[in-house]
């Protein structure tokens, strides 16, 4: 059941860059204290593109006063999942440490000193621990992710955390295209695995995340020829 009814806007990726980058500066102006941004939505549509292009753009305009936050660090080890027996669902929200997400996240908002994260790395398809820094001066934490609208435990937890929760939504037969390209730059997997694990994972995941939608303060519906 939805939560709320959240504006939806039709826009371009350069226009929601434009728009994310007013709303950003907006709602740290109004609340005065660290902030976090929120885009949440399937695999492949793109969120962590606009992610890394926003804190970009406000970096330009004032350096320093953002950081990008990736969910995607918080997968479960390799081995922990080879331990489990759950390797073939890697990407699902079982596979994820969600609880530990959202204890950094909470700790993150109120942190007064440099605070690192773990990153997510695709060549390796495993976590790369301290793969970033967030220092103690940026305002502004834009955090990334599939799962941050979920309502279950434990990712119930993140939406509070959020001072603004953006979708990011973009059409399934176009997420399903993209993320066989993803797939196969990487090579790392036969064709065969790959295309199994977009149509049981990844477009499962699409479609439990699409269950969450209504839980956003604004859904953006991506405008995009591919």
């Amino acid at each position: 059941m939805n939560d709320n009814e959240p504006q939806v806007l039709h826009l371009a990726p350069e226009a929601a860059l434009d728009w994310l980058v007013a709303q950003s500066t907006e709602t740290l102006a109004k609340l005065g204290r660290r902030v976090a941004i929120g885009l949440a939505g399937g695999p492949g549509v793109g969120k962590s593109t606009l992610a890394v292009q926003l804190v970009e753009r406000l970096n330009a305009a004032r350096p320093g006063i953002a950081a990008y936050v990736p969910m995607d660090g918080f997968h479960m080890l390799h081995a922990k999942l080879e331990r489990l027996g759950t390797v073939r669902d890697k990407g699902a929200p079982h596979t994820f440490e969600g609880g530990a997400f959202a204890d950094f996240l909470d700790g993150l908002k109120s942190a007064t000193g440099p605070v690192s994260g773990p990153g997510y790395s695709r060549e390796i398809e495993d976590v790369v621990l301290d793969a970033f820094i967030v220092p103690a001066e940026v305002k502004i934490l834009v955090v990334e992710g599939n799962y941050l609208l979920l309502a279950n435990a434990p990712w119930w937890r993140i939406k509070p955390l959020l001072d603004l929760a953006v979708f990011i939504d973009v059409p399934r037969d176009k997420v399903r295209a993209r993320l066989l390209k993803r797939h196969a730059e990487h090579g790392l997997f036969s064709e065969e695995r790959n295309r199994e694990h977009v149509e049981r994972v990844d477009l499962g995941n699409y479609d439990t995340v699409q269950r969450s939608k209504g839980r956003a303060d604004v859904v953006v519906e991506l405008v995009t020829e591919a």
